[in-house]
């Protein structure tokens, strides 16, 4: 065969843009690779340490509440039922990629859980444990529940997909009154059990969410709030969970919630 043959074949671009294509094609495969599967070898661990970290401080021996903690200090514990009995993480503070890497994290400045105003978390969807992966499969009324270093606070789903007129029946089926009402009208009447919305929208996480305040007043009512990037695998919009405190047990010896036993 001729040389010149031999180097055009070579120096096909077809060929060419064919290996490049193949190239391209593996070092997306590893990085996906990375995201999904070694981030989340890398969050167990960080998650392990963390609620190492919450049990020696809630320990008997010494028991020390949170207050002031330190960014991406555990600060609480996260339970929801309906994902099955297994789903616990600790809640760090913080929502850096760093706080985040280690499990779910609370927005500095929001209120702290059981309080009035907001508790609000962020956590990833895909990879790096990806906590907040099931979002969109929570319903109206299923229970959240988080664990502090004293009490026990169950929250649970707002309406999701109701007509606003049937919204406080739905909420008076999981809720005590007046929560059901208020939680359902006046300030709060636009408040979703979820929603998608873009990221700039920060006012998911006030004290009253869609309101432009970010201090909590007395009448807020003590809500919580999970966000999280949509669709699965983009960040170009969020998926916002809203929940009301329906219960604040204090802590006693033990005493589980039956939300977390199976009960109710």
């Amino acid at each position: 065969m001729p040389a010149h043959s031999a180097a055009a074949r070579r120096l096909d671009p077809l060929s060419v843009l064919g290996e490049l294509l193949i190239t391209l094609g593996v070092i997306v495969g590893l990085f996906a690779v990375y995201e999904v599967w070694w981030t989340n070898v890398e969050a167990k661990q960080e998650q392990q340490a963390a609620e190492d970290r919450l049990r020696q401080q809630w320990s008997d021996e010494n028991p020390r509440p949170l207050t002031g903690p330190q960014d991406g200090s555990a600060i609480a514990r996260l339970y929801i039922p309906s994902f099955g009995s297994d789903f616990s993480f600790a809640v760090v503070e913080g929502v850096t990629q760093a706080d985040l890497a280690r499990g779910p994290g609370h927005y500095p400045d929001t209120a702290q859980a059981g309080e009035p105003g907001n508790f609000a978390l962020a956590g990833h969807r895909v990879g790096r444990g990806a906590p907040f992966n099931d979002l969109g499969l929570l319903h109206s009324c299923d229970a959240i529940v988080v664990e502090t270093a004293g009490s026990w606070n169950v929250y649970r789903v707002l309406p999701i997909d109701t007509p606003a007129r049937q919204a406080g029946q739905v909420a008076a089926g999981c809720l005590p009154q007046p929560a059901a009402g208020a939680a359902t009208s006046g300030a709060y009447a636009d408040v979703n059990g979820r929603s998608i919305t873009n990221p700039q929208d920060v006012e998911v996480v006030n004290p009253v969410p869609g309101q432009p305040r970010s201090a909590a007043q007395p009448g807020d009512l003590p809500l919580l709030t999970l966000t999280t990037c949509h669709p699965q695998f983009s960040n170009k919009e969020r998926m916002i969970v809203h929940a009301v405190l329906a219960r604040h047990d204090l802590k006693s010896p033990g005493y589980i919630p039956p939300e977390l036993t199976g009960g109710a």
